[in-house]
């Protein structure tokens, strides 16, 4: 390589080294974020997997991130949505025609998670993250298009419906939100964020029913989000860059 080359190309080297660490001092300790929310559920009343996006609600949240150091951070966030659930809303099987449960209930869920980015310090940053919150729920059940008569041959259904309406429904669920997102640095202090969440949970009425669909299956939600984070605060690590 001659001097010239080798001269541009370490100087190429030091301007990437220059422009990472410059961002890097840019990372604040808090942050502030509003999202806009899809809640997804997932349980009986669905033959998909994936959830139900045919009975998909939006919603908002809100949360702050606390960075304990450019790997990990702490995040408490609030959100409020709805979920529902139709058996109506499915052709096939075609006993969910006959069955016709559905449900409906708001969500208002605080929860506090630990969040690690994967590779800090760049404007595209992947974060993985994992917590505890607790669900506020109002659930309403609705079994008043049930048709008794196609399941009269097989009375698991209707034993269990029976069952079912004798149980009282939770009025908040333990969860426990696993998710994985990004976020795309803007600006010094502002950031586009999306992230996607599964919720665990204990409980098999989180849709009302239980014995009269599949008790063998515990109900959850999920939410996909896209939103706006604000940095504050004071700078966390970085190097000093040299003047140029």
């Amino acid at each position: 390589m001659y001097p010239s080359s080798a001269k541009k190309f370490y100087s190429i080297i030091l301007l990437v080294v220059i422009n990472a660490g410059a961002y890097a001092q840019i990372t604040r300790k808090i942050e502030l974020g509003l999202n806009a929310i899809a809640f997804v559920y997932q349980g009986d009343l669905t033959p998909s997997r994936i959830g139900s996006y045919k009975t998909m609600s939006l919603g908002l949240g809100v949360f702050a991130n606390y960075k304990l150091n450019p790997l990990f951070s702490l995040k408490t966030a609030l959100a409020h949505g709805r979920l529902k659930g139709d058996d109506s809303k499915f052709d096939h099987p075609a006993w969910r025609q006959q069955r016709n449960f559905k449900f409906t209930t708001p969500v208002t869920e605080i929860s506090e998670s630990v969040l690690w980015n994967i590779v800090p310090g760049r404007k595209l940053t992947p974060y993985l993250s994992a917590g505890i919150g607790y669900a506020f729920l109002n659930i309403k059940r609705d079994y008043s298009n049930f048709n008794p008569a196609y399941f009269a041959e097989d009375g698991t259904i209707t034993q269990g419906l029976a069952t079912d309406i004798s149980h009282s429904l939770p009025k908040g669920l333990l969860v426990f939100p696993v998710g994985a997102g990004a976020r795309f640095a803007v600006s010094n202090t502002i950031s586009l964020n999306a992230e996607s969440a599964y919720r665990f949970n204990s409980s098999d009425y989180l849709d009302g029913f239980s014995q009269g669909a599949n008790p063998d299956k515990k109900d959850h939600f999920f939410t996909h989000s896209l939103g706006l984070i604000f940095s504050f605060g004071k700078k966390l690590g970085g190097l000093n860059c040299p003047v140029l």
